[in-house]
């Protein structure tokens, strides 16, 4: 960021019989597609054609039964042939009463494929979603997913589509868990829903999924693996920060921390300009744009050494060159930590914050953000995502903001940690003071909307497999 931002288990019912292709009557699982005590799902199109561009399965779910249902215990699928075998596919929430940031979609592969199904789309809800009251619906849930290169989708092949269902109505070729219990729909046959070798597998599409991991096993700033792996660590002079300031690349080094490698950003002052020091890496390439970033962060809340008190910020973030004042293609999505205030605020503050643009001179600003007024000092697994439709923050698996349409990327972006002063008005004291951030690992996965817990999965396994370091994202 270049300165302040603008401010009781449901019952399962009986088994039904359905006429399928050929007027064969045909028993289907022992699933349902109504119930006493459960829930219905209601189904839409609003890409009807045989073949389109996406394909957009609106739905909502009731509550039929007695008692408050909990969201987060519901899992809809909705199944469908893929366009290829490789084919790989990304979901989106366009709009949804609930809030898109509190539904979740994953892909799987059938275990038993049909004629009309090999996969399906997994759609659940975050806690956020709340409960459904009897008799309440969730609302409208604009959904849809396409082909990674938007290749044409053919839908009418597809197990769970009708082009005819334009109205909202019940659709059993969806199928609604409620606790782990199948309680609405039929699956395509010898398909379970309920078969736990057969879940969605958070590394298949929603496609991308090109990766770049690094666990900071570095000697020091002059590791030739540094730059080989694509960071700078930064020597030139300018902003942001304290005016006269350097960015002193002998000030990131790499330090020992619970077992693993971790790079430590030192920024220190002695109360002047030029006795003041900033820290920034940054990957050379703008190669980075919709998809997940994580980090493992330690935020500092006082010096290692000096006086406290300046008004010092922590970071990582994405962003991209400003290529003229109020320029729209530009990007930027921040997690800034003021451990001592600045900006007018007098202490501790944790800013999430999305950019459209910025004119540095008359300052003018178009950004979102969010923010928490308490310290954060210590380690912290910070996650942003940005699919097609919004920004979502998380901070320790807890979601943090989400941020609007309107200030997604145009253009790819830069990854980047940096730590620096805004000003010295904080602490006028002139005894040398040091503060460090550090950073234990940096992980992006290119178009896919992972979970913070299908971060720290991935993560874990790539630690188990010894790697430490992969980039497998594309030149933009």
């Amino acid at each position: 960021m270049r300165t302040r931002p603008t401010v009781g288990r449901a019952r399962l019912a009986l088994a039904l019989a359905a006429l399928l292709g050929g007027g064969a009557l045909t028993a289907l699982p022992a699933q349902a597609a109504a119930t006493a005590d459960g829930l219905t799902v209601q189904y839409r199109t609003s890409a009807s054609g045989a073949t389109a561009d996406q394909t957009e399965p609106w739905l909502k779910v009731r509550n039929t039964g007695t008692s408050a249902v909990q969201l987060s215990q519901v899992k809809i699928r909705y199944y469908f042939k893929a366009d290829a075998p490789n084919a790989s596919y990304r979901f989106a929430c366009s709009w949804a009463v609930r809030g898109c940031s509190a539904v979740t979609g994953a892909f799987g592969t059938l275990s038993n494929p049909t004629s009309t199904a090999d996969r399906y789309l997994e759609i659940g809800f975050t806690p956020a979603a709340g409960t459904l009251a009897p008799g309440a619906d969730t609302g409208d849930m604009q959904l849809r997913f396409h082909q990674t290169n938007w290749q044409t989708v053919r839908q009418s092949d597809d197990y769970s589509f009708d082009g005819a269902q334009t109205a909202y109505a019940d659709w059993d070729k969806v199928t609604a868990q409620l606790d782990g219990a199948t309680v609405w729909g039929a699956a395509p046959e010898g398909n379970d829903p309920t078969d736990p070798t057969d879940p969605p597998d958070p590394t298949d599409p929603p496609g991308g999924g090109q990766s770049l991991f690094d666990d900071f096993e570095y000697s020091s700033h002059t590791d030739p693996d540094i730059s080989a792996h694509g960071w700078s660590v930064r020597s030139n002079s300018g902003g942001p920060g304290v005016p006269g300031a350097t960015w002193d690349p002998s000030k990131v080094t790499f330090v020992a921390a619970d077992g693993n490698s971790v790079m430590n950003l030192e920024t220190s002052t002695a109360g002047t300009g030029a006795s003041t020091t900033h820290t920034e890496v940054l990957t050379k390439a703008m190669k980075f744009k919709n998809g997940t970033y994580a980090a493992r962060v330690r935020f500092s809340d006082a010096p290692r050494s000096g006086p406290d008190g300046d008004h010092l910020v922590q970071t990582f973030f994405t962003i991209n060159d400003l290529k003229a004042p109020m320029a729209d293609d530009y990007a930027e999505y921040d997690f800034e930590y003021l451990p001592n205030g600045g900006w007018g605020e007098p202490s501790n503050i944790l800013y999430t914050t999305s950019w459209e643009t910025y004119d540095p001179e008359p300052w003018q600003a178009v950004n979102q953000h969010s923010e928490q007024r308490r310290s954060y000092a210590g380690w912290h697994d910070l996650v942003v995502t940005i699919d097609d439709s919004a920004i979502t923050y998380y901070v320790d698996g807890q979601h943090f903001g989400t941020h609007d349409a309107r200030y997604l990327p145009e253009r790819p972006m830069s990854i980047n940690f940096n730590q620096w002063l805004i000003d010295l008005n904080g602490q006028t004291s002139t005894t040398p003071r040091a503060y460090d951030q550090q950073v234990d690992y940096v992980l992006h996965v290119k178009d896919q909307v992972l979970s913070p817990a299908e971060v720290a999965a991935k993560v874990t396994g790539y630690r188990a497999a010894g790697t430490d370091f992969v980039d497998e994202v594309p030149a933009s």
